[in-house]
């Protein structure tokens, strides 16, 4: 049991991301903080702390899922620990959202995860700690220091306890190649593409496999899964092409509908999420993995000034 963190040291959470924060807090030992989000009718909110911060350094355990409040309670969150003297302010966000739109890929639309970084700088945060951003390059959005997590050192033990036999890494779109190629070296395995064209945003028109997956047991990697459009329709083209089975590493359950009724019905055998976000659906095949210790971990190294590349399993 390592020993716990020492004050001057606190964690708070916001309304949606408390789930999390208390399980970080556990892993730490320390008590999560008392703060009160007061809500008035027409739906604005106000943030306050419920105890001295004055010269602590502060952990703001917040991802900015859907819906929008989540993300202004962020700023807020910060805007008021920098108005009551927090000593540091640090961002802890499992799930940073927005992060899809990361460029400009057709005339006259915003860049939201260049926005959004700016807006939790301009906050007040002097660092923030995420995990699995949709396209590392995020991390240079920020004027402050970013702490990228990956939660291949969770999936990777969990994978290994399933002890399957003839596995192959996979990715559903060529876009998380890189992502997928981490794991495939670590685990020493064949890499499997897919590569798809879309109608439009969360439409895939055609889909292809590149590679052999005939008698394999299949590992598809991706970062994110919102309607599991993309998702379920490689895995039942790897079923086509005769795989053995399909399962799915997927980090951020955003699951929108209808997401849980596709992987249901779909020749996924088992969808594996990160509780970076709360998944609150149906589908008897989802299982969850606790990221609250690696959050832990990292909160203590990053309080001791100590390195936390040593936790990572692989860098993707």
């Amino acid at each position: 049991m390592e020993t716990p963190v020492t004050n001057p040291f606190k964690v708070f959470s916001g309304t949606r991301s408390r789930y999390i924060a208390e399980e970080i807090c556990k892993e730490l030992g320390v008590e999560l903080g008392k703060m009160k989000i007061e809500r008035f009718a027409d739906g604005e909110f106000e943030v306050s702390f419920e105890e001295s911060i004055r010269g602590c350094e502060v952990y703001l355990v917040q991802s900015t899922f859907p819906n929008c409040d989540n993300l202004m309670e962020l700023l807020l969150m910060i805007d008021a620990a920098k108005r009551a003297s927090a000593k540091n302010i640090v961002a802890v966000m499992p799930y940073f959202g927005w992060a899809r739109q990361d460029r400009k890929d057709k005339p006259r639309v915003s860049i939201a995860a260049k926005l959004v970084s700016d807006l939790i700088s301009t906050a007040g945060a002097d660092r923030v700690i995420c995990m699995d951003l949709h396209a590392e390059q995020i991390q240079g959005f920020f004027n402050v220091p970013v702490d990228h997590l990956y939660a291949s050192s969770v999936f990777i033990p969990y994978l290994q306890s399933l002890k399957l036999e003839n596995m192959v890494i996979a990715t559903p779109d060529v876009g998380g190649a890189k992502r997928a190629n981490s794991y495939a070296k670590y685990l020493d395995l064949p890499l499997v593409l897919c590569h798809k064209q879309r109608a439009k945003a969360n439409v895939v028109a055609k889909m292809t496999v590149i590679g052999d997956v005939k008698d394999k047991n299949v590992i598809l990697i991706d970062d994110m899964v919102d309607t599991a459009g993309t998702i379920t329709k490689a895995a039942n083209l790897m079923m086509e092409n005769g795989a053995c089975s399909v399962r799915a590493l997927c980090t951020h359950a955003i699951m929108s509908d209808p997401a849980s009724d596709r992987v249901q019905e779909s020749a996924i055998k088992e969808m594996i999420f990160t509780n970076s976000i709360p998944y609150h659906g149906t589908c008897t095949k989802c299982t969850i993995l606790s990221v609250a210790r690696l959050f832990a971990d990292t909160i203590r190294r990053v309080h001791s000034n100590q390195s936390i590349s040593s936790q990572y399993l692989i860098k993707h």
